[in-house]
């Protein structure tokens, strides 16, 4: 089962279209709410290298923020990813 992770802030509207997007593809996905949490920020920062979010990850790859996510399925570059997910 493909596991999809996104670090998101409840006040951005980035998150909320790359949530929106996996909701709308059936996709589940595990959130983690940064907004008020210091060790889920540093997690993020460590883990993607950015400060920005949402951050997506799938299966521990990291895919990027929001854009970079949407080039990637405009692309089908995640194709195979959500295919297994489903």
């Amino acid at each position: 089962m493909t596991k999809i992770e996104i670090y998101s802030k409840s006040y951005c509207p980035y998150c909320k279209r790359a949530k929106a997007t996996l909701n709308s593809l059936g996709l589940a996905f595990e959130e983690y709410e940064i907004t008020q949490n210091q060790k889920l920020t540093t997690e993020m920062l460590e883990r993607s290298g950015r400060k920005t979010v949402p951050q997506i990850f799938i299966d521990d790859q990291h895919i990027g923020g929001c854009d970079e996510f949407h080039d990637a399925l405009r692309s089908g570059a995640l194709t195979h990813l959500i295919a297994l997910t489903k």
